[in-house]
């Protein structure tokens, strides 16, 4: 519990009290954000926010990593191999969304990677991740991942390497790929309104913190259950490191929430939202709650699921469109309604989907025991 709270608390302190001298430094060396998407052009309120300062996604990537390294040895233990593995996805993915918010802030265009670039230097990131996370066993033989589709833990019956070495390998670096891809462009595609996704991640790393926090009790493993509930035990390997690591990317959030909430002083650009990508799909792979994600992530949905049900309408009907505007969010704002209600609201959708997500993972623990 030590751990915890010092990994929490050095990750919030640091960037509730750090983001003003970031924000200073990006102002310096020119860091403003680009209004020249069709999303900004036609919503004169975000004419306002050309200028601000962008990229903040370092500050709590830098933040998280600090509290967790932190809190790991405050509690007199060594970084877990699954605490690692989250902070390899949260990087990694927040580099290529740098390189993004680079190129757009150095030509002052909205242009900056390619779809299909973006998509390379995802994958290129995840197919790492998903090789080690079925290397580096404990002394019970436990990876940090598994070659298993889970949804409360490993489905026994969804194994990639059913279908042989080879086979199996391809289509598990595959379906880690998959969903690396999608949580991170959906997070980036939730990034549209101040404090909007810095507060849906909030929600959902603290949901996945719970989980992690209940799997960490009920490991196989342990002494206690042994001989009792052993059928609703968890194979986890680290559940404490990914605790650890869930709490110090939420302290760093509601820190950068401070100074992101509308009107926000700086921007996390597609540097934060790609990280927040990366823990959720990270999180999601070594708790063994692959599926469960796309109910504790649910607010995340949202955005990429308008974009892509306006695209089809709008093919489907020759021209017109289902929303005003795509994503969801811009849709309410060309309704009318105000930037924090929308933002506020998307926040309660988001706790709603946490606690329903929770809630489930208890009752599948239940029905195990």
């Amino acid at each position: 519990m030590r751990s915890l709270l010092a990994a929490a608390t050095i990750s919030l302190a640091f960037t509730l009290f750090l983001t003003p001298l970031f924000i200073r430094v990006f102002r310096k060396i020119g860091w403003g954000q680009v209004i020249r998407t069709p999303e900004d052009i036609n919503n004169p309120s975000h004419h306002t926010k050309r200028g601000t300062p962008t990229m903040g996604g370092i500050v709590f990537i830098v933040g998280t990593m600090v509290g967790f390294f932190v809190g790991s040895y405050t509690g007199g233990t060594e970084p877990t191999v699954s605490g690692l593995l989250v902070l390899w996805m949260m990087v990694g993915l927040g580099i290529i969304g740098f390189i993004d918010d680079y190129m757009k802030v150095r030509s002052q265009r909205s242009l900056g990677l390619s779809g299909w670039r973006k998509i390379v230097g995802q994958v290129v990131v995840a197919v790492p991740f998903g090789v080690m996370a079925l290397n580096f066993p404990n002394q019970y033989g436990e990876t940090p991942g598994s070659a298993y589709i889970s949804f409360f833990r490993d489905i026994p019956t969804l194994s990639f390497m059913a279908l042989g070495a080879v086979a199996g390998w391809i289509l598990y670096l595959l379906w880690i790929s998959f969903m690396s891809v999608a949580w991170s462009n959906a997070s980036n595609l939730t990034d549209g309104l101040d404090g909007l996704a810095t507060g849906a991640g909030i929600f959902t790393v603290s949901a996945y913190s719970l989980v992690t926090f209940w799997q960490l009790q009920q490991r196989c493993h342990s002494a206690a259950l042994a001989t009792e509930y052993t059928a609703a035990c968890y194979d986890t390997r680290d559940p404490m490191g990914l605790t650890i690591v869930a709490a110090s990317f939420v302290g760093a959030l509601v820190g950068f929430l401070w100074w992101n909430a509308p009107k926000a002083k700086l921007f996390m650009g597609d540097t934060g939202s790609m990280a927040i990508g990366g823990v959720i799909v990270a999180m999601a792979v070594l708790s063994r709650t692959e599926i469960l994600s796309v109910i504790l992530a649910g607010v995340f949905i949202i955005a990429p699921a308008s974009v892509i049900l306006q695209r089809y309408y709008f093919k489907a009907t020759g021209g017109k469109r289902l929303f005003l505007m795509s994503p969801f969010h811009h849709h309410l704002e060309m309704r009318g309604w105000p930037e924090i209600t929308i933002v506020v609201r998307m926040w309660v959708i988001a706790g709603i989907f946490a606690i329903f997500g929770v809630a489930l993972f208890y009752v599948g623990w239940l029905a195990a025991v």
